[in-house]
């Protein structure tokens, strides 16, 4: 054993001592394999990044940009549908994590638990297929069905349970009180099943023999589920929370297909809020300023994952960044 090891040793101290451009040669086909890819990172995540220095200019269409320092940041602090937009971010997308990661761990455990093979894939196929649709088309459909009117489903049975009355239809995606538990609830149906990929394939890796043990030992199926599945989750939840904290500032598209004037105080978000500024101020779009609006997002989102990141290591001894 301790003799591969020496080779080993040494075999990387040839390696190292061999001239990078012959290196660079003896793995030419990897490298080409990876070209895409880095490619693809170059063109769509690094280039842009050289145009955040319009956070610092006055940049209104075809005219030369004026440099104004931080005047688009402090307009920014100053601005009430700046702030609103943060918090709602910081609220919709935290909220929505932590729902959405629950339930796929509760659903990994509920497939996770059917014994038939069959079942359990149809099963897994049958949640996994909100995913696949569009969210134009999501929204559309529940927009239908929570009509504000008898034509709707859900409007029609509350009135025949007699919970409300006939023409006191509620108007769940308008309303300030509703569009939010609404917006959960859409999330949680589409995103559930796709989300407990990553689990049941942690799942499928806990050995047998842990079970059989358990068995031999007496204990129930709930204990097995709290003494052996769900301790073997555990990495894999914090990895999962922490690699979604990067991207909880980049919370669009769910949200724009369902938001209108009516819950805009309730809806309204930093990219729905660049978005707006941006196309649909009534004026020429100011690039400075929604450059700068994205500047702070991505700060923002980037000082979460590294705290999410710190306590990671703190409680388990370990990050993944």
């Amino acid at each position: 054993m301790s003799s591969k090891v020496e080779a080993s040793k040494i075999d990387e101290a040839k390696i190292g001592k061999k001239p990078l451009s012959k290196r660079i040669y003896e793995h030419r086909w990897y490298y080409l394999l990876f070209s895409p890819v880095l490619l693809f990172a170059l063109t769509f995540y690094y280039a842009p990044i050289y145009g955040l220095r319009y956070a610092f200019y006055d940049y209104k269409g075809i005219k030369e940009p004026v440099f104004v320092g931080l005047a688009n940041f402090e307009k920014m602090f100053s601005m009430q549908g700046f702030w609103n937009a943060f918090t709602n971010t910081l609220e919709i997308s935290i909220f929505k994590l932590f729902l959405t990661t629950f339930m796929s761990i509760i659903m990994s455990l509920l497939l996770n638990e059917i014994i038939n093979l069959k079942y359990k894939k149809l099963s897994q196929t049958i949640v996994y297929l909100p995913h696949f649709m569009s969210w134009v088309v999501t929204a559309s459909v529940f927009a239908l069905i929570m009509s504000p009117s008898q034509q709707g489903l859900v409007n029609a049975l509350l009135t025949n349970l007699g919970i409300i009355e006939q023409g006191q239809e509620i108007y769940f995606l308008g309303s300030s009180k509703w569009w939010r538990p609404v917006y959960y609830f859409i999330n949680i149906w589409k995103e559930t099943g796709w989300g407990t990929i990553i689990f049941m394939a942690t799942l499928a890796g806990i050995s047998p023999d842990l079970y059989e043990a358990a068995s031999i030992d007496g204990a129930t199926r709930l204990q097995k589920i709290m003494y052996i599945t769900v301790p073997a989750l555990m990495n894999t939840i914090v990895i999962v929370l922490i690699l979604n904290l990067a991207k909880i500032m980049n919370l669009f598209e769910s949200v724009f297909v369902m938001q209108n004037d009516a819950v805009m105080k309730q809806a309204d978000v930093l990219q729905t809020y660049i978005y707006t500024q941006t196309f649909n101020s009534g004026a020429l779009p100011n690039y400075g300023y929604t450059t700068a609006v994205g500047m702070v997002k991505s700060i923002v989102g980037g000082l979460l994952v590294i705290v999410c990141n710190y306590a990671s290591k703190k409680i388990r001894g370990r990050g993944i960044v």
